[in-house]
Formats: C-alpha cells, sequence, structure tokens
C-alpha cells in the first residue's frame, strides 16, 4: 500500500489515510438517507426507495474507489446536493402536463449529460469555460443552489407552507391575479409532529457543528430520528419489511432504465445543459479547493495534473451514477473533513467507498429515518452552501446585480436553470454598458464562450418559453 499509494512521499501512513476515510465517510454519510428521500419526493416522482438507496451507496462506492485507485486523490464522490432536489423538481413540476417527463426521462438526461461531460473533459472546453465564467457567478450558482435545496427541505419538513388569501371577498376558483390573488408564504404548524421533528433536528445539527463535531450532520439525523422513535413517530416495519432487505437485492436497481425515445417528445435540452452546467462548477470548485488544503497545488504543474485527471473519474461518475439510477453524481466539499484528518493520497477515498458498500447491508436501518430529519439536514447543507455569498463582490454592481439575480431567481422560481440563465444574461448585458460607458474599462472581461451561452440562454427563453 505504501508504493501504491505513494503514503511516505505524501506524507502519511496506513493508519492516518483509514482514519480520514471513516471521517470523510461520517461526514457525508447523510446522503444516504437523504438521496433516497428527495429522489422519490415521498411518491411523488414514481422512484421508489430502496432502489435509490441501493443506486446511491454503489454509486458513491465505486467512483469513490475509484477516485483512490486511479487518481491516488483524497476525493470522496456521491450523488450531489441541488441536482437530486432539481432532478426531482423537473419530474414532479411536469407530472400534471400533457408532455411530462418521467424519472427515467431524467436518468436519461443524466446520463446524456455525462457524456457530454466526458467529451468537455476530453477536449478541455470545460476547463476553457471554467475561465470564461466570471468567479462572481460561480460563487452565486453555489449560494442560489443552497437557497434552492432549504426551500426544499423546508417544505419537505412542514416548517414552511403556502397560504392562499383572496381580497374583495373574491370565491377561490373564481378570481385572476389582477382581482387581488395573493400567496403568502407562513410558518407551518406546532401542531405537526413534523414541524417539531424538524425543529429539533435542526437544533441538534446546528449545535454539533457548533461544537466542531466530526459528522454533525449524520449524527443529528439520527439524534433525531431518536426523539421521533419516542414520540412513537417511526415506523418500524422497514425491519422485517421485504422491500427493505438486510441483504442487498440488486434485483431491484434500476439498471439501465433509460428512456432515449420518450426525451425526444419533451423539452429536455434545458434539462441537460442545467445539468451539466452546474455539476461543471461544483467539482471544479471541490477538486480544487480539496487539492489546495492538501498542500496538493505546491507544485502546480503536477497539482493540475491529478485535477485533471480526477475531472475524468468524475465525468464518467456521472454517466455511471445515472446506469445504476440516481442523479448526477459529484466530488463531495465534505472530503476536505478527511483532508484536515491527515488524508492525502487515494487510500483515504478508497476506506470512505468501502465504507459506502457496507452500508449496503444497513438499509432497513436507514428506511427508519423519518423524512422531517433529512429535511433539517437540507437546511443545514444550505447555510454551509451560503457561505460563497462573501467572495462575490456587491459592490461592483456588473457583478452583484446578476448574482442578485441568480440567487433570487433559482429559489423563488424553483429551478437551478432559471437562475443560472438570468445570471448570464445579466452579466453580458451589464460588462458591454459598462465598456461602452467606460471606454478604459479593463476589468470586466467578456469571453467568446460567454457571447456563445448568451445567444443559447436567449434562444432558450425566446423559443421554449419561461419555464425551468
Amino acid at each position: 500500500m505504501d508504493r501504491f499509494f505513494k503514503l511516505k512521499e505524501n506524507g502519511s501512513n496506513v493508519r492516518t489515510e483509514i482514519m480520514a476515510g471513516i471521517t470523510t465517510f461520517m461526514a457525508m454519510a447523510y446522503i444516504l438517507v437523504i438521496n433516497p428521500n428527495i429522489l422519490t419526493a415521498f411518491g411523488k416522482t414514481g422512484m421508489e426507495w430502496y432502489p435509490v438507496f441501493l443506486a446511491t451507496a454503489i454509486a458513491a462506492g465505486v467512483f469513490t474507489i475509484a477516485m483512490g485507485l486511479f487518481v491516488n486523490f483524497p476525493v470522496a464522490l456521491a450523488p450531489g446536493m441541488g441536482l437530486n432536489a432539481y432532478f426531482a423538481t423537473v419530474v414532479i413540476s411536469t407530472a400534471s402536463t400533457g408532455n411530462p417527463i418521467t424519472w427515467q426521462m431524467a436518468l436519461t438526461a443524466v446520463f446524456i449529460s455525462g457524456l457530454i461531460f466526458i467529451l468537455l473533459t476530453i477536449t478541455q472546453l470545460r476547463q476553457m469555460l471554467l475561465v470564461a465564467i466570471p468567479d462572481g457567478l460561480k460563487h452565486a450558482i453555489t449560494v442560489g443552489i443552497g437557497l434552492f435545496i432549504t426551500i426544499v427541505g423546508l417544505k419537505n419538513t412542514g416548517l414552511l407552507s403556502v397560504a392562499v388569501e383572496t381580497v374583495n371577498d373574491i370565491p377561490k376558483g373564481q378570481f385572476t391575479p389582477l382581482q387581488g390573488f395573493e400567496t403568502i408564504f407562513e410558518l407551518g404548524s406546532f401542531k405537526n409532529p413534523d414541524v417539531v421533528l424538524a425543529l429539533v433536528g435542526l437544533a441538534l445539527i446546528s449545535i454539533l457543528m457548533v461544537l466542531r463535531v466530526r459528522g454533525a450532520i449524520l449524527f443529528g439525523i439520527l439524534g433525531t430520528t431518536v426523539v421521533a422513535l419516542l414520540m412513537g413517530h417511526v415506523n418500524l416495519s422497514s425491519l422485517n419489511n421485504p422491500q427493505t432487505p438486510w441483504i442487498p437485492d440488486l434485483g431491484q436497481l434500476n439498471f439501465w432504465e433509460f428512456d432515449f425515445a420518450g426525451i425526444m417528445g419533451v423539452g429536455i435540452v434545458s434539462v441537460i445543459v442545467t445539468f451539466t452546467f452546474v455539476e461543471m462548477f461544483d467539482t471544479f470548485g471541490t477538486l480544487v479547493g480539496t487539492a489546495n488544503r492538501a498542500g496538493m497545488m505546491k507544485d502546480k504543474k503536477e497539482g493540475n495534473k491529478r485535477v485533471g485527471k480526477a475531472m475524468f473519474v468524475d465525468a464518467f461518475a456521472v454517466s455511471g451514477g445515472a446506469m445504476v439510477g440516481t442523479s448526477t453524481v459529484t466530488a463531495y466539499v465534505e472530503s476536505s473533513a478527511g483532508v484536515a484528518e491527515g488524508g492525502r493520497t487515494g487510500l483515504t477515498a478508497v476506506t470512505t467507498g468501502a465504507l459506502f458498500l457496507l452500508a449496503l447491508f444497513f438499509a432497513p436501518i436507514v428506511a427508519l429515518i423519518p423524512g422531517a430529519a433529512t429535511g433539517s439536514a437540507l437546511i443545514v447543507v444550505g447555510v454551509l452552501m451560503m457561505q460563497a455569498v462573501r467572495d462575490i463582490d456587491f459592490q461592483d454592481l456588473v457583478i452583484g446585480i446578476p448574482a442578485f439575480l441568480t440567487i433570487t431567481f433559482m429559489p423563488f422560481t424553483y429551478s437551478i436553470a432559471n437562475g443560472i440563465s438570468l445570471g448570464i444574461l445579466g452579466y453580458v448585458l451589464l460588462a458591454v454598458v459598462s465598456r461602452i460607458g467606460n471606454r478604459n474599462e479593463q476589468k470586466h472581461e467578456i469571453h467568446w464562450l460567454m457571447w456563445v451561452l448568451f445567444v443559447l440562454v436567449a434562444a432558450r427563453y425566446i423559443f421554449m418559453g419561461t419555464s425551468g
């Protein structure tokens, strides 16, 4: 192992790497609970809980091990937060239309986005796009996704409810927006056990994070589950339910459940573009940030080479995850928890991946965890993603306004695509105006690829409508 992973060369040893791998697993194991709940949306998407659990554990385990073996990089992968919520939202939002996007079509979109990702990585366009997009917009995308999944968590737990009011005594069903119809967000009822549990979970996770406890989110979810058990709010039937067996039933896996014919008849292009676009920035930031934290970028040439290899594994993981039945698989920022514990090589990733595969044998326990517990975790994850707002220069309005549009339109229109699209449109427009108004302005360069994106986004709204 020392020769294969170059432990001594990286100033590490087997014990340190294994402990770092366990730490990374504890920090991100919450995805085993949250991802099945989000993708199934409690029966609203048509997907079933256990197959998604299988896909989550297998995808995270296999591709994290691949990252360790082929790249010797201490980075773990799993279905990404935000993108899984977007996946479910796309399916649910079209379910009542005459031309719905099924979960099979959505998986097909993810698979295709992975193929595009592989092509972009091979041709170096991926790296070029990262240069083209201003840093402020990249950070705004992270913040916007954080607010997006916070809204998902608030709604799923009942902490946020939508009350419809009418004015002028107009009966429901007989009004128009011009007659005074308005929608108001309200705090959920404390008589609802889910609301109480969500607040308990939010408090537990927050306290553990303030105390810097490793795996705070996971422990908070488990603690909330214990409280739910004491309240009699947990269905113990999963412990003896053949639908959630102790021995992994791979026959239930949604392997290659694609619908290539179906996606040709729906507006799937914008969905594919969004998956590809968001994944690109999310992964780049995680890989580079983790590499810097581990001291791997001191030798910039070698560091960039390793990050480049990691991008290939990540690209294949997107399509591979879709093949087994889950949304976009991406590098996880929680990998920095293992790096902080001393993880410097792929042995850390291999350890984390092995633990994800071992988790396949604990599906009945995971299935016990109530949605209120996972919903509170989503809110906290939103807090962590919100921290990127400090890196946005809002005083520079050429960046500040597009960044604000990106951040606000994601949660308010319930669409990651809308946020990114309006950010791009706003930046190109304002950057052009700035350069015209000040001919000496060199601060806001517009890369040629930004013009391409501008045209594509504008065409999307003109020809495909305004739906996200």
